[in-house]
C-alpha cells in the first residue's frame, strides 16, 4: 500500500549530515511513501519502487527478493534462494521455533490450578458487603492487599476501589496504608482520574518525607495531564537524588512538558536521558514528531533530524505508528518513487580493517570468557591459515553436520563439501578431532574424501569453534564467507562498544551463508545475503527509515522488513 501527502517543509539539515550533496538548503516539494511494494535487481544496492495504484501494485519486501545467483570474485557460482525467512529477518526467530514442535513447551501443564476464591466485585459495595467478602475469603494472604493487587491487576473501577480504601479507613482510624494506596493510585492512573491522582498526592507528601520508584513515577505518569504538571518534574528531582530516573520517567515528563507546550523543557530533559546513556522509549521520539507536525521551525526540524540520525547510528527501529508520525511529519508531494541506491551491505576497506583488527583483539586474542582453547593451539590454528591460500567459504563442520539429525554427520559434511569443491572454491573445513575417529556417525572414508577436497582443521575437542571461525573468514579477506547457523551473539556481545557492534553485525549479515536445504543430497540452496544495510540511512535528498510493524515480535538480532521512504522532490 502506498501513502501520499502534499506540502512543503524546509530540511536545512538533510544536507550538513552528507558532504557529498551541495544543495542549497531552500524550501523544497517532498514526496513521501510508506511502502512494502518494492525490488532489488539483481546485486546492485537499488531501492527501486514505483508510484502504482493499489490495484496494479504487488507487495514484495525488501527482504524477500526473488532467488538468484551469488558469485564469488573468481566467478564460481553458489545458488540462493530466500522462499524462507531470512536468518535475519524480523520474525523469523518466532517462525523457526513454531516449526520445531521439539521446541514446542505445554504451558498448560507448567501452571498451577486456579483456585476460584472470590470474584472481585463490579459496583463499590458497603462496609457490610466488604466485611462478608472478607469472611468468604479462603486465601491465605491478608485479604485487604490480595483484592486491592487483583483490583489493579484487572483494573477494576476506580469507584470500586475506593469503597475498599473507605472500608480500610473506617476500621483503621482514617489511615490506608502506603501499599493499598500506591495500587489505588496505579488504577487512578490508568482511567486517568487526575483529580483522583493529586488527592493521593495530597495524602502521600502529607504523610511520607519520600516514596519508592514505583510511587514516584506513578505520581509522575498522574499528574502530567494536570494543571499541576510542573510537580512532576520536582517528584524526578526527587528520584535523582537517590537514582537515575528511568526512562520511562523521562518519557513522561517530556510528554508532560510537549503536552503544555513547554518545548525547550522537553528537549533539555531528552538531552538528559541521553546523558545518562538511557535509549529512549519510541514513543518519546514519537511524542516529538507528533508535536512538530504543526510547527514551522527550522530548529526544531533539525532537532527532529538529529533523532532519525540517533536511531541510524545506534540502529534502532521504529514501530509503525512510529514511522507513520515520521511520515506525516514530513508532509510529502505525490510520489513518483525514489529510485535511490541505498547503503551497501558490504565494509567499506577502513571499516572492514578496523573490525578485522577488533575482532582479532577483542573476540579472538582477549575473549577467554567467549573461548576454550589454548593459545598454543590457537597461534597452531593462526599459522596453518597463513600458510594457505585466501579462503573462499569457511564452513563451521560441526554445525553443518548436525544440519540433519537423523543423517550420518560425516555424510551430511561430505555431500555438503563435495558439491562446493565442484564450483572451484576455495573452501576450509573446521572441526574438532573426535570427527576423524571411526564411529557410526562418523565414518572414516567420508571424513577422508572431505580432506582431499577441502583445507581442513581439526582442534581439540574442549576447543570453541567461534573464534576460528572469524579469524579464518576476517583473515581471507572481505570476499570470503562463512557457513554456519550460529548466530555470534555471544561474540558481538564481547565488543567494546556500540559502533564496533553494529560493524560486526553488518559484516556478519554480508558474509554469513545459511543452507535451505530440506532433504539430505540436494542440490545445495543458499539463503540470498542482503546486498543493503537495514539502518535508518539518508542520502542529502532523502531518508530510508526501516520500522517494525505491529503485531511481529522482533528479536534483538534481527532486523524489520518494512520501510518509509522519504523523498525530496524539487
Amino acid at each position: 500500500m502506498t501513502f501520499c501527502l502534499s506540502g512543503i517543509r524546509k530540511f536545512t539539515k538533510l544536507w550538513k549530515s552528507n558532504p557529498h550533496h551541495g544543495h542549497n538548503p531552500l524550501p523544497y516539494y517532498l514526496s513521501l511513501f510508506l511502502t512494502n511494494p518494492c525490488g532489488i535487481k539483481k546485486q546492485q544496492t537499488w531501492f527501486s519502487l514505483k508510484a502504482l495504484s493499489p490495484q496494479k501494485t504487488k507487495g514484495t519486501s525488501l527482504l524477500s527478493a526473488k532467488a538468484r545467483h551469488l558469485r564469488n570474485e573468481e566467478g564460481s557460482t553458489v545458488q540462493v534462494s530466500s522462499d524462507s525467512p531470512h536468518l535475519f529477518a524480523a520474525g523469523a526467530a518466532k517462525k523457526r521455533s513454531q516449526m520445531n514442535p521439539q521446541s514446542k513447551q505445554s504451558k498448560d501443564n507448567d501452571l498451577p490450578p486456579v483456585r476460584n476464591i472470590i470474584q472481585l466485585p463490579t459496583k463499590p459495595l458497603t462496609s457490610e458487603e466488604w466485611d462478608k467478602l472478607k469472611e468468604d475469603f479462603k486465601g491465605k494472604t491478608d485479604f485487604e492487599n490480595w483484592i486491592s493487587s487483583q483490583m489493579a491487576h484487572c483494573h477494576s473501577s476506580v469507584d470500586v476501589a475506593k469503597s475498599l480504601l473507605a472500608w480500610v479507613a473506617a476500621k483503621n482510624n482514617g489511615i490506608v496504608g502506603y501499599n493499598l494506596l500506591v495500587k489505588y493510585l496505579s488504577l487512578c492512573v490508568f482511567h486517568k482520574q487526575t483529580s483522583e491522582v493529586i488527592d493521593v498526592y495530597e495524602i502521600m507528601k502529607a504523610r511520607y518525607k519520600s516514596l519508592e520508584s514505583g510511587g514516584y513515577s506513578l505520581l509522575i505518569r498522574g499528574l502530567i495531564y494536570s494543571d499541576r504538571w510542573r510537580e512532576s518534574l520536582l517528584l524526578l528531582e526527587d528520584i535523582k537524588k537517590v537514582m537515575t530516573p528511568s526512562k520511562k520517567n523521562y518519557n513522561d515528563c517530556i510528554q508532560g512538558a510537549l503536552l503544555h507546550q513547554e518545548v525547550t523543557i522537553a528537549w533539555n530533559l531528552y538531552q538528559e536521558l541521553l546523558s545518562h546513556d538511557l535509549i529512549p522509549m519510541m514513543e518519546t521520539l514519537k511524542a516529538f514528531f507528533d508535536f512538530g507536525k504543526d510547527i514551522n521551525d527550522d530548529q526544531y526540524s533539525n532537532k527532529l533530524l538529529d533523532i532519525l540520525l540517533y536511531l541510524r547510528n545506534n540502529q534502532l527501529y521504529p514501530g509503525e505508528s512510529f514511522a507513520h508520525s515520521i511520515k506525516a511529519w514530513f508532509e510529502s508531494g505525490q510520489c513518483l518513487g525514489c529510485g535511490k541506491t541505498i547503503e551497501s551491505i558490504h565494509l567499506s576497506p577502513e571499516e572492514y580493517e578496523f573490525l578485522k583488527g577488533r575482532i582479532m583483539r577483542d573476540v579472538i586474542d582477549g575473549g577467554d570468557q567467549y573461548k576454550k582453547t589454548t593459545p598454543q593451539e590457537l597461534q597452531r590454528f593462526e599459522n596453518f591459515v597463513k600458510s594457505c591460500p585466501p579462503f573462499d567459504i569457511v564452513i563451521d563442520g560441526l554445525n553443518v553436520a548436525k544440519m540433519f539429525p537423523k543423517a550420518r554427520e560425516s555424510e551430511v559434511l561430505s555431500n555438503v563439501v563435495s558439491q562446493l569443491a565442484k564450483q572451484n572454491l576455495r573452501l576450509l573445513v573446521l572441526g574438532r578431532k573426535h570427527m576423524l575417529t571411526q564411529r557410526s556417525r562418523w565414518r572414516k572414508n567420508e571424513m577422508e574424501k572431505i580432506q582431499k577436497q577441502a583445507s581442513c582443521f581439526f582442534a581439540d575437542d574442549i576447543s570453541e569453534d567461534d573464534p576460528f571461525l572469524l579469524y579464518a573468514t576476517l583473515h581471507s579477506g572481505n570476499h570470503c564467507k562463512f557457513i554456519t547457523k550460529d548466530l555470534m551473539r555471544d561474540h558481538k556481545a564481547c565488543l567494546p562498544d556500540a559502533k564496533t557492534q553494529r560493524l560486526f553485525f553488518k559484516w556478519q549479515q554480508g558474509h554469513q551463508l545459511a543452507i535451505m536445504n530440506r532433504f539430505l543430497g540436494s542440490k545445495i540452496v543458499f539463503q540470498h545475503i542482503l546486498s543493503y544495510d537495514t539502518v535508518v540511512q539518508t542520502t542529502g535528498d532523502s531518508w530510508h527509515i526501516p520500522y517494525d510493524e505491529d503485531l511481529v515480535e522482533r528479536y534483538s538480532y534481527e532486523v524489520p522488513t518494512k520501510w518509509l521512504c522519504l523523498h525530496r522532490k524539487t
